[in-house]
């Protein structure tokens, strides 16, 4: 059985209270053994993923932030954070997972797309919407996770009609599910499987839009 202790949760809650070298420095050994915990469980929900979907590379993100274009400079991240990728170039979207006392939540979708996937992702909302908003409004999806969340544009992308039913879908800039946590939760016996679930909820998503992101509009795949 793979659980999250207490003591992960705790030493990050005195992390963000000591946020400076010293303190990390002086109890770097408390850091290592929470960092192997944490590590220990995020390579066996890859393992679980891996029964139902294909992963292709497990990120367990480094703790100390990058403050040099910040005005935050605080040395310290005070969550653990890892990304699981999905395999081939037929599959796009990934799994987010943070740890944070508090502040816990999964994530999955799409961050940035770059400008063609999002030009790609329009246009077939424009043409047709009817199935992005079937899963989207399912039962289960927004059980889960309630609503697609994202940044979005004030107005009508250019060459798109402001006037457009789905205008509300076309004019979104990011495609992010979430799903939070709170520390009992994260604490119990069955998270692992909780957060297995969750994703297993996304997969509707995920492969529908990825069947976009590797077609043309007329449904021809764009890859080899």
């Amino acid at each position: 059985m793979y659980s999250l202790s207490k003591s992960t949760l705790d030493f990050l809650k005195r992390l963000k209270k000591n946020n400076n070298r010293d303190w990390f420095n002086k109890h770097k050994t408390v850091f290592i053994a929470e960092q192997d915990k944490i590590n220990v469980f995020y390579a066996a929900l890859n393992e679980k993923l891996n029964t139902h979907d294909a992963i292709e590379n497990l990120k367990v993100f480094r703790i100390y932030r990058d403050v040099r274009f910040s005005k935050d400079k605080t040395p310290y991240k005070t969550h653990f954070g890892g990304h699981f990728v999905r395999a081939t170039k037929k599959l796009r979207g990934g799994y987010y997972l943070q740890i944070s006392p508090g502040e816990s939540f999964l994530a999955g979708g799409f961050w940035a797309p770059n400008k063609e996937d999002l030009f790609r992702i329009r246009k077939e909302f424009e043409i047709d919407a009817t199935e992005i908003r079937e899963i989207i409004e399912d039962t289960t999806f927004v059980s889960y996770f309630g609503e697609l969340k994202g940044d979005a544009l004030k107005t009508a992308p250019r060459g798109f009609d402001k006037e457009h039913s789905d205008i509300d879908l076309i004019k979104m800039k990011q495609f992010i599910i979430t799903h939070k946590f709170t520390d009992v939760e994260v604490l119990s016996d069955d998270f692992l499987e909780k957060v297995d679930e969750s994703f297993k909820a996304m997969r509707p998503f995920l492969n529908y839009m990825s069947e976009i992101l590797t077609t043309d509009l007329n449904g021809v795949s764009t890859i080899d």
